[in-house]
């Protein structure tokens, strides 16, 4: 069944969600081969948002309360994927995540907390792939230069040596920007976590504990950031 959208940004009028939605306008302008809508809680929000970056005054306005599963499922009914900026998704991403893995939904998130997607992959993995739903957190900073720089790289390596590197080290010549509230928000509600529950240590010391049933090469122990 062909549904009314393709993305559904949820969240979008927040900080990053407001950036999301100007590049879906200036790349995929409504109407075109990308059919997308901003989404939220409160739809002067969206609409102020909406009037304030020029989009047109047609933008579909999608209003979603994120606890009630009946709000959740006319939002899965409506699109093929739901792109949500909505943090800390440890207190606001739970019903979503379930409502998309059970209807086969895909999602995308930002999420920088990996013990939740921990636990949403020990709870929901079965229905997503039951549903044919594809779930895929961190598709933000914290993934793009180390999840598609470490793939470009060891493709080059299997192009021009014949084998992959046996390690890697990133390096950042440059930022510009500070923490979003809600990137502050994430730090905080994990440590909160991890304060309560001494579990959470371990999730976060363990590199492979998004890959449950599956270790890779031996880590560099207590890597951290250094000049180089």
């Amino acid at each position: 069944m062909k549904k009314e959208f393709d993305i559904v940004v949820h969240g979008a009028s927040g900080f990053t969600g407001r950036l999301v939605v100007e590049y879906l306008m200036a790349r995929y302008p409504n109407g075109g081969e990308v059919r997308w809508a901003m989404g939220g809680r409160n739809a002067e929000k969206l609409a102020a948002v909406r009037d304030e970056i020029g989009a047109p005054t047609t933008t579909p306005l999608v209003i979603t309360e994120g606890s009630d599963p009946a709000s959740l499922k006319a939002l899965t009914d409506r699109t093929r994927l739901v792109l949500t900026t909505v943090g800390p998704y440890q207190i606001h991403g739970n019903e979503l995540v379930a409502a998309c893995a059970a209807s086969g939904t895909d999602y995308v998130d930002l999420c920088g907390e990996p013990v939740w997607m921990h636990d949403m992959i020990a709870a929901h993995e079965a229905a997503a792939k039951a549903s044919g739903a594809r779930i895929v957190f961190s598709c933000g900073f914290d993934s793009i230069p180390s999840d598609l720089g470490m793939l470009l790289l060891q493709n080059e390596m299997k192009a021009k040596y014949g084998r992959t590197a046996s390690r890697v080290r990133t390096r950042i010549r440059k930022m510009k920007g500070t923490f979003s509230g809600g990137t502050a928000a994430s730090l905080t509600a994990t440590l909160v976590a991890a304060g309560k529950n001494p579990q959470v240590m371990d999730l976060l010391k363990n590199p492979f504990s998004l890959t449950p049933g599956f270790e890779g090469p031996k880590q560099p122990h207590g890597a951290k950031p250094m000049f180089d």
